[in-house]
């Protein structure tokens, strides 16, 4: 049994954003949809850009898709092994942060 797993809701990462950085133990990719939240596209894609793993990627599209450069973002879902999103962006945003914070307590 892992004695160091972190647990955080959705609830729990929305009220983080209160903070004025990401909890430490964030993935990179988490870190990047927190700055993303706190309206800090520049400092979301750093981190994004960080994590070379599939969710950094996924992360990496959703935020290309938002910024407008759909070819970008086509190029990361492709990465992520994720179809290009056709949802809102808040509820790709959901969906990817839920996804990353079941993940994080696997």
């Amino acid at each position: 049994m892992r004695l160091d797993l972190f647990i955080m809701t959705l609830q729990e990462f929305r009220d983080s954003l209160l903070l004025d950085a990401p909890p430490a133990e964030l993935s990179l990719a988490l870190a990047g949809l927190w700055w993303d939240a706190k309206g800090d596209w520049n400092q979301a894609h750093e981190s994004a850009q960080q994590d070379s793993s599939p969710a950094g990627s996924w992360v990496h599209a959703y935020l290309h898709r938002k910024e407008g450069d759909l070819s970008n973002a086509a190029y990361w879902y492709s990465r992520a092994a994720k179809h290009p999103a056709r949802t809102a962006l808040e509820q790709e945003w959901v969906e990817i942060t839920e996804r990353l914070l079941d993940q994080s307590q696997a």
